[in-house]
């Protein structure tokens, strides 16, 4: 069976982590992500609320993640796909969110009534030095993606590329890739159920509204996602410092998957196995390798290139 996409679906996440967060949804007394009591408040889309409404009193526990940020959290308010339980805001980050309210009214979104909040506030919910610009925002998870999904929606798209992440597990990686992914028209990132970071608010942050717009596909099995993408027409390139050539000398013009190790442990065996061609990049001089974000970033670039 077809599992929901993104976008367009509004079918119900079967992961279980999406099932306990709506489970917990209907909870009250508890603490919300981060240990923050949360309040619910009247529906509404105006994007105003009363100053002082989340103080006193405790509530239901976070609904599904906490996102912070001005792009995440206004790209996630303006995406159909993103259900809104709650947003608090600073006075500063209401007026920075105000075309992010237009665009979820133009669409006819139903949105919460923002509750004012001070900026202590804020800093209280979430991890120490998050950059939170006044703004947080409790949001169900988007519904998954599975590769059957992607391979259907891709079906008519003859020069899709594709990231797919071996094992890459910092955040902040894995949202700077989904960033580049969507500057350079890449059609999703994969990841492994395992060994990869869940979609919390520091991935969001890092992606800068990026996972609204690109979706993460986590799959049990990399080695078999990788042929089960090429049985639909892409072909798969593994980068890595022992590839035989750089990534510019190969033919990038059809469906490409851009295949990503961790850094120091690289692409695992199997993965590479499961590669039509291991590239690399040419890097050199004293240091010879790159972040594996700026190395996707730069192999996103290439293709980008090679395909003007």
């Amino acid at each position: 069976m077809t599992r929901s996409r993104h976008p367009g679906s509004g079918l119900k996440s079967n992961r279980p982590s999406d099932r306990a967060a709506d489970h917990t949804a209907g909870r009250s007394g508890a603490t919300a992500q981060h240990g923050t009591p949360l309040r619910q408040e009247p529906a509404d889309d105006s994007g105003r609320g009363r100053r002082g409404a989340t103080k006193g009193g405790r509530g239901p526990a976070a609904r599904g993640v906490l996102l912070y940020g001005l792009h995440p959290v206004a790209a996630a308010w303006a995406n159909p796909e993103r259900r809104i339980h709650r947003l608090l805001v600073t006075d500063s980050g209401r007026a920075a969110l105000e075309p992010a309210f237009a665009a979820a009214r133009a669409q006819g979104l139903q949105r919460p009534e923002a509750s004012p909040v001070d900026r202590l506030e804020l800093d209280r919910m979430l991890p120490a030095g998050a950059v939170h610009q006044g703004m947080v925002i409790d949001a169900s998870p988007l519904p998954e993606v599975g590769i059957e999904d992607l391979c259907n929606d891709l079906a008519s798209t003859p020069s899709a590329v594709i990231v797919a992440l071996d094992q890459v597990t910092d955040p902040h990686n894995v949202g700077a890739i989904l960033r580049s992914a969507a500057a350079f028209g890449a059609r999703a990132v994969v990841v492994t159920e395992r060994h990869a970071p869940e979609t919390t608010g520091v991935l969001a942050k890092s992606a800068s509204g990026a996972l609204e717009a690109v979706p993460l596909v986590r799959v049990t099995n990399l080695a078999r996602a990788l042929t089960d993408l090429q049985q639909n027409g892409f072909w798969s390139v593994g980068l890595a410092e022992s590839g035989p050539s750089t990534l510019a000398k190969l033919d990038l013009t059809g469906r490409t998957v851009l295949v990503m190790g961790a850094e120091g442990s690289g692409l695992r065996r199997l993965t590479m196995e499961r590669c039509d061609a291991i590239a690399r990049l040419p890097t050199g001089g004293p240091v010879g390798s790159l972040n594996v974000s700026n190395a996707a970033a730069v192999a996103l670039y290439e293709v980008a290139r090679l395909r003007e």
